[in-house]
């Protein structure tokens, strides 16, 4: 889940967060290199707007009671190297640079090289709105971000 006011969660913020401010500091994101059978950076994950989440919460809220486990995601995955590059064109960073690290120890072996949320249950319990293309969520939030920027910037002059 991604969207505005992350960064009080600094490491644990998501990592379309954490990819905005390496690219915002120094014009350079760092993805891991390849595994699993996927190139460098071409892991996925099913990156879903804080928004559509909320949506969701919303939804079951004000409803009739309903029982089981939801999962909450877009349904498609996208991949680490999708987002530097939607991110880089909000900046105007052109491409954006990329560097692709090695694994910490141990995590190479535990990693997920893709997640992505079945919707079937959410669905059949009568959830029918569509979930924020990626590219929409991140303008929403990088908009967002800066203007956080901006006020933090303000605040310290």
């Amino acid at each position: 889940v991604y969207g505005p006011r992350e960064k009080h969660k600094g490491r644990m913020a998501s990592m379309v967060y954490q990819l905005y401010r390496q690219l915002r500091e120094s014009g350079r994101a760092r993805l891991f290199e390849a595994s699993g059978g996927y190139a460098a950076g071409e892991q996925r994950r099913d990156f879903v707007s804080v928004r559509d989440a909320v949506g969701v919460n919303l939804f079951f809220a004000e409803g009739p009671a309903r029982r089981g486990i939801f999962n909450v995601g877009t349904g498609r995955a996208r991949s680490f190297n999708e987002i530097v590059r939607c991110l880089a064109a909000r900046l105007s960073l052109g491409r954006g640079e990329i560097e692709y690290i090695p694994f910490p120890e141990g995590l190479r072996e535990k990693y997920q090289n893709l997640t992505q949320a079945d919707l079937s249950a959410l669905r059949a319990a009568g959830y029918t709105r569509e979930f924020t293309p990626l590219e929409d969520g991140i303008a929403y939030a990088v908009a967002s971000w800066n203007s956080e920027q901006a006020r933090d910037s303000a605040r310290a002059t």
